[in-house]
C-alpha cells in the first residue's frame, strides 16, 4: 500500500474541514438565491456510485426545476435550458453547485480529487471502470478526467483517464489536477448541457429512468 493512501483521507478531511469553516457564508448567500428563484430545497440529492461500488447520495445545490428526471446525467437531456433555472445557470457555469459535496467528503464518501461518482444506472460508465479498477477508489470533487475533457470525453477514454490516476496517484498527481480544475472552472472548459437525439437513444438502456 502507498504511503499516500494511508494519508490521503486525513488530508481530504481537514481541507473539507477547513473548506466548511471558510465557505459557510457562501453557503448561505447561494441558498437565499435558490430559494428566491425558484420553489424547492436547497440541496439537490442523487443516487451515485462510491467506493467499491457502494451506493451513496450525493449532495448539490439545486440549479434545476423539481420536474426534471432526476436519474439521467444534465448533459443527456434533450432540452437542458428548459429545466435549469436562472441562479442554476450561474452555479453550473462556476461549478458552484458542487459545493456541498464538502459534507460528502466529511462523511467519507468521496475525496477532493478522485475519479467523479457515476450514476447509479449508468451501467456502462461502471463497467468500464472496472476494467481499470477505477470503481475500488473513492470518488473525488473533481479528477483526473474533468481536467481532461470532462463531459466532451466519451466513456471509454474518460475510463481510461480514471484508470491512470489509480493506477498512480499521489500527492503531486492530486496537486496538479487541483490547480488544473482551477484553471478549467475559471475558463468553463469542459461543460456540456444537453444531447444529441442519437445520444439519447445509444444511452437509454444505460442511464434511463
Amino acid at each position: 500500500m502507498k504511503p499516500y493512501t494511508i494519508v490521503k483521507p486525513i488530508i481530504d478531511f481537514l481541507l473539507a474541514l477547513i473548506g466548511i469553516f471558510l465557505l459557510w457564508p457562501f453557503f448561505l448567500i447561494i441558498s437565499i438565491f435558490i430559494k428566491l428563484g425558484s420553489k424547492g430545497p436547497v440541496l439537490f440529492k442523487q443516487k451515485r456510485i462510491g467506493k467499491n461500488k457502494k451506493e451513496f447520495y450525493i449532495l448539490k445545490f439545486r440549479t434545476m426545476r423539481t420536474d426534471t428526471p432526476a436519474e439521467m446525467p444534465t448533459h443527456m437531456l434533450q432540452d437542458p435550458d428548459f429545466f435549469i433555472t436562472k441562479v442554476g445557470k450561474f452555479l453550473r457555469k462556476t461549478s458552484l453547485d458542487e459545493l456541498p459535496q464538502i459534507i460528502n467528503i466529511l462523511k467519507g464518501e468521496m475525496s477532493i480529487i478522485g475519479p467523479r461518482p457515476a450514476l447509479w444506472n449508468q451501467y456502462d460508465l461502471i463497467a468500464e471502470r472496472d476494467k481499470y479498477r477505477a470503481n475500488d477508489i473513492k470518488p473525488g470533487l473533481t479528477g483526473w478526467a474533468q481536467v481532461n475533457g470532462r463531459d466532451e470525453l466519451p466513456i471509454e477514454i474518460k475510463s481510461r483517464f480514471d484508470g491512470e490516476y489509480t493506477a498512480k496517484f499521489t500527492f503531486m498527481l492530486d496537486l496538479k489536477v487541483f490547480f488544473m480544475t482551477v484553471l478549467s472552472v475559471l475558463k468553463s472548459e469542459g461543460v456540456r448541457e444537453g444531447a444529441k437525439d442519437q445520444e439519447v437513444a445509444s444511452t437509454t438502456k444505460g442511464a434511463a429512468l
